[in-house]
């Protein structure tokens, strides 16, 4: 079932989760046991996050250095794939620019449309650690808005190679990635929301939004898409806090706010046990709040970690 039928005809508030792959060479016995642990609160999809290659430099003899090419989280297709088969959930895998080029897109696509998989999350993706701006791949995509083109393209049958013919549409429920405290590479959130709105209009279904912690910052940037004619369903995605450090890192990280308030109770804490307790019970406050004001949907960004989560979902949902 696709992410924006679910949706539109859900009369409340839907829950659903993001979860990482296995790196490369571990068993995803750790990602199933999350799974496990909260499918008793009826998750209404599950997403699962690409990662790009990344680039690592290794001293040889002599001293000189080799540059490789390493992949630490492969398997997002496999992994959405069984995920789907064993839990008979949708599953929305992320499909980015960085890192692909147009083909190998088409093909992971291709792939997933096969494994009876008809819903991904459309993103840019980061750059490599060693750029300073984002740089695609030969021949791949700069932006969501043309990656999120390429989908609709194949939507209509339209293939990279015009010379194939009898073509079969891949019918995709397309969702994007939205900020309401705007993208750190945006001179300003009217820009933001610009980009924001192309994508839309290239095709996509639905928005989800980064982690925020202010509420009021989620009703107002809703508010703005509003305002500028983006009409489809805004997804808040809600991050719970595990670490004390977290009130430092992720304004860096992900550039983003932390109210005084929360900060001020991270800071009394002296064990990262302690912070994630606040995190969770501040994290069921806004979910409490998000659901009363009608979010059609509650997506928690698990990291790997289900205990908060369960709390939160045990609470709210």
């Amino acid at each position: 079932m696709k992410v924006i039928d679910i949706i539109q005809q859900s009369e409340k508030t839907v829950f659903s989760f993001e979860l990482l792959p296995p790196l490369k060479g571990q068993k995803a016995d750790k990602l199933y046991r999350t799974i496990d642990e909260l499918i008793e609160f009826n998750p209404q999809y599950i997403n699962i996050t690409t990662h790009r290659d990344e680039v690592e430099f290794r001293e040889l003899p002599g001293g000189l250095l080799e540059k490789r090419v390493v992949r630490k989280r492969p398997g997002t297709v496999a992994i959405a794939a069984a995920i789907q088969n064993a839990y008979k959930i949708p599953v929305v895998p992320h499909v980015v620019c960085g890192g692909f080029s147009r083909e190998e897109t088409e093909n992971m696509l291709l792939d997933l449309n096969f494994l009876g998989i008809n819903n991904v999350l459309a993103l840019r993706g980061d750059g490599l650690k060693s750029q300073s701006i984002f740089t695609p791949e030969p021949d791949g995509h700069a932006h969501a808005k043309d990656l999120v083109g390429q989908i609709a393209n194949l939507k209509q049958g339209n293939y990279l190679d015009p010379e194939i013919k009898n073509t079969a549409a891949l019918d995709f429920c397309v969702g994007v990635a939205g900020y309401p405290e705007k993208h750190f590479e945006a001179s300003n959130i009217d820009i933001d929301l610009l980009y924001l709105k192309d994508k839309v209009d290239a095709g996509a279904d639905y928005i989800v939004t980064q982690m925020f912690f202010d509420n009021q910052k989620y009703y107002k940037f809703v508010d703005r898409c509003r305002a500028i004619g983006i009409t489809v369903p805004i997804i808040p995605g809600i991050k719970p806090l595990a670490m004390i450090n977290q009130i430092t890192v992720l304004p860096k990280l992900f550039s983003i706010d932390i109210p005084e308030e929360f900060a001020r109770e991270v800071r009394k804490c002296t064990t990262n046990e302690d912070a994630r307790a606040v995190g969770t019970e501040w994290a069921i406050m806004q979910s409490r709040d998000l659901i009363a004001h009608g979010v059609p949907c509650l997506h928690i960004y698990t990291y790997g970690i289900s205990d908060n989560t369960r709390q939160i979902a045990k609470a709210v949902i």
